[in-house]
């Protein structure tokens, strides 16, 4: 088997090191998708000088098939839908709405427990580096990527510690640069790269962020 991080922390200083071409740009924000992609985030966000978010996304599974998505809600009131998938599963508008709804109010739910009722940050004109840790078929990303863009930043950068080499190849449609620490293969799942790969908790996530803050505060 191939390099595997010790935890989260770990990997989010291997893929910083990645990123050094961004260190101390005030143009740069760092978006982490919650929850496993926050300690990666912070990271980051350390290393760069960089102020730190979270980015919250859920996709809308099709009945029956959850994984396969037919669209995603995401931070700041996006909503990106994906014509193909609803056309060809034949979702009526009830089970849209439904799918939709039920998964706004987990998002809200996120959004009130990570961001103590701070505003959105504003991307426009931002080189934006969205972190996760890892990606697997990378559809919570494609869909960040694609909210992140109707809010007119400058660039958008996808960066991971790991991930096969088709997903990242995959990504690059959406996203300005992509930058996956690690492509092993066969890739299988995220999880098999990380020697503690335990849940992060809201709680953690919201501590993070509290962290990033005062430090950047102190900048």
């Amino acid at each position: 088997m191939e390099l595997r991080f010790r935890d989260r922390a770990e990997a989010g200083r291997l893929l910083a090191s990645h990123l050094a071409a961004y260190v101390g740009r005030s143009d740069t924000f760092v978006l982490g998708l919650p929850r496993g992609g926050v300690p990666v985030a912070f990271e980051v966000a350390r290393t760069l000088r960089a102020p730190l978010d979270v980015f919250v996304v859920r996709k809308l599974g099709v009945p029956g098939n959850p994984e396969l998505a037919f669209g995603a809600i995401a931070s700041g009131d996006v909503k990106v839908f994906n014509s193909d998938i609803m056309f060809g599963a034949s979702l009526p508008d009830a089970i849209v709405k439904r799918v939709a709804t039920h998964e706004q109010r987990e998002l809200e739910r996120r959004e009130e427990a990570y961001r103590d009722h701070r505003p959105f940050p504003d991307l426009r004109g931002k080189t934006v580096i969205l972190v996760d840790d890892g990606l697997a078929t990378g559809a919570s990303m494609r869909a960040a990527a694609r909210a992140v863009r109707q809010h007119d930043p400058g660039r958008i950068v996808v960066a991971v510690p790991t991930a096969s080499e088709q997903t990242c190849r995959l990504l690059r449609d959406d996203a300005d640069e992509v930058i996956c620490a690690v492509t092993p293969e066969p890739f299988s799942a995220v999880g098999l790269w990380y020697e503690d790969f335990s849940q992060v908790s809201d709680g953690d996530v919201r501590r993070l962020l509290r962290q990033a803050n005062e430090e950047q505060a102190g900048v």
